[in-house]
């Protein structure tokens, strides 16, 4: 294992739930040794980017079901350029209108998609990620001052990092296609089973993840811990959660909300850690 901090590449996306800040709790329950990993619930890529920095990995298989998210990095893996000429562009046109606009906007092209959605995501309210039924980003700008919207450098050195993985559109349970010894290491990151009714965000797009999904997780986990997989997982510290994964080992992670409409209510929370 390498040991410098992790520098570039690092996400480049604002993620509801993104693990940036918690990675240094995370540090000591990676594995130690693996040579191939999968990251079923992509979002910021947070965990990725650091075990790339600090890991010698094999092979890397990144996957989630938001498919304007996968094609966002598929275009920095192709055709960064091509992405960070058009975030200029929003760079230079950005007010309100222009934002409206953009967020109605809708086109076929791959790269003007990634490059929207970066836009959308650097210029939106606490850069969440949200659609509607119809599968249409509904979050209003925010006030940001001092906006960077294009920072090419770390662009660049993002897409160096995705050469070496593969980035598809796939269901969680996938996994079990191509996890399948003690060689691999699988992270899952899922939407958190909400502590009450009125914390369950957990559409993030059209498709809500909900208990039986959080229920079939479970299921995934031991299987592949069954084969010998190396397995982590974050998720919300409640009862439901601990009984569901009793047989596993669980660590208590402290972590910051910063997803609530009362400003006074963005404090220290605690979160677990689930391994084998």
């Amino acid at each position: 294992m390498l040991t410098q901090e992790p520098s570039y590449p690092k996400p480049f996306l604002k993620w509801a739930g993104g693990k940036n800040k918690l990675i240094q709790q995370y540090i000591s329950c990676f594995p130690q040794e693996f040579a191939n990993y999968y990251e079923p619930f992509l979002g910021g890529g947070a965990v990725f980017f650091y075990l790339y920095n600090n890991y010698l990995l094999n092979s890397t298989f990144l996957s989630d079901i938001n498919p304007e998210l996968i094609n966002t990095y598929l275009c920095i893996k192709h055709d960064v350029e091509a992405v960070i000429s058009l975030l200029q562009q929003h760079q230079k046109n950005h007010n309100q209108e222009y934002y409206y606009y953009m967020r109605s906007y809708n086109t076929e092209n791959s790269v003007k998609r990634a490059a929207r959605l970066i836009y959308l995501n650097k210029t939106c309210f606490n850069g969440l990620y949200r659609e509607n039924s119809k599968g249409e980003f509904n979050v209003p700008m925010g006030k940001y001052k001092n906006l960077q919207i294009c920072n090419s450098e770390l662009l660049r050195a993002v897409a160096q990092a995705l050469q070496v993985t593969q980035i598809e559109v796939k269901p969680f349970e996938a996994v079990l296609n191509y996890a399948k010894s003690p060689e691999d290491f699988v992270y899952f990151d899922p939407p958190y089973y909400p502590l009450s009714n009125t914390s369950n965000f957990t559409a993030y797009s059209r498709d809500a993840f909900n208990k039986d999904d959080q229920i079939k997780l479970k299921d995934v986990c031991v299987e592949l811990a069954h084969r010998g997989v190396k397995v982590m997982q974050s998720n919300s510290d409640c009862l439901f959660i601990r009984e569901l994964y009793r047989d596993f080992k669980i660590y208590e992670i402290k972590a910051a909300r910063a997803i609530n409409s009362n400003a006074t209510k963005r404090g220290k929370i605690s979160e677990v850690l689930i391994t084998i």
